[in-house]
């Protein structure tokens, strides 16, 4: 069914005059009458009879109208959508891990709007692991994840914008509480509690045991940096964990790492394969120009 004739057989429905609202379509009355006839052939039942010198609509006509608007309203509310899009307007959608949503993605989306507050940008905002974001990333779920180093074969465009130091933490009670750096060979004799198979970190992990000869005996394994620095405050065992604020306010001794030296990056990744919206390549052009700058 022709769009235009949809629109104009929701005019005369309100008009319910043909020639008013052939004149405010800006067509001849002609016209009208001939895409309505098309309509109506089209369904098979009459939408307009005559009323006077006004038309009303049939019963059908009453039936299709409320049809039609829904319809139009939905298609309106898309192409005004896209328009904004391109426009540069809309929404940014961003997927990263859970530490960075403590401080650094809030203050990042955030200089971004205070950088341009007429951009009418907005941010859709989800947190998990990374293995996750990746596969949602690839799903055109998201415009942008922030996790750890995604794997070359996935095929992504990956760019490190920021690092997270790793740190030891023991519980407050345990041998080693009383140091404040130490070398990850001090800490194999005593059981550990480790990131799960999967998890980002837990490569990262494993490499930097691995260049010290050896790995502690896994007591427990999950996914979550918070959990793990519970589970350590609780006595589970040491653990290898990005440093975050949270862990000064538990039970726990936090160590610098002297060796092997070690800054975890994590990356701005985006899925080259998916389109960006205008309001997705400023942000990008922000981080990246912001990443460059401090470097």
């Amino acid at each position: 069914m022709n769009l235009d004739h949809l629109r104009y057989f929701v005019r005369l429905a309100e008009v319910r005059h043909y020639t008013r609202a052939a004149e405010q379509l800006g067509i001849s009355q002609p016209s009208l009458s001939h895409a309505i006839n098309q309509i109506e052939a089209e369904l098979g039942v009459p939408l307009f009879e005559k009323s006077g010198r006004n038309t009303t609509l049939t019963r059908f006509g009453e039936e299709f109208l409320e049809c039609a608007e829904h319809s139009l309203s939905i298609l309106d509310a898309g192409i005004e959508t896209l328009q904004r899009y391109g426009r540069g307007e809309g929404v940014v959608r961003l997927g990263f891990l859970r530490t960075l949503g403590i401080n650094y993605i809030p203050q990042l989306t955030s200089d971004f709007l205070k950088a341009d507050p007429d951009c009418n940008v907005q941010f859709s905002f989800h947190s998990g692991l990374s293995s996750e974001l990746l596969e949602d990333l690839i799903q055109r779920k998201y415009d942008f994840v922030f996790c750890s180093e995604p794997d070359p074969a996935l095929g992504l465009n990956a760019v490190a914008v920021d690092s997270q130091e790793l740190v030891v933490i023991v519980p407050k009670d345990h041998p080693l509480a009383e140091r404040e750096s130490i070398s990850l060979a001090e800490t194999l004799p005593y059981p550990a509690v480790c990131f799960a198979e999967g998890s980002g970190l837990r490569k990262i992990v494993d490499r930097m045991y691995d260049a010290v000869g050896g790995k502690p005996a896994s007591v427990v394994e999950t996914e979550e940096d918070e959990v793990i620095a519970g589970l350590v405050s609780s006595g589970f065992g040491t653990a290898v964990v990005p440093y975050m604020d949270m862990l000064e306010k538990l039970e726990v001794s936090v160590l610098k790492i002297t060796d092997p030296p070690y800054s975890r990056n994590f990356f701005m990744v985006q899925n080259d394969a998916a389109f960006l919206t205008s309001a997705a390549q400023r942000f990008r052009s922000f981080v990246l120009g912001r990443t460059f700058s401090n470097k």
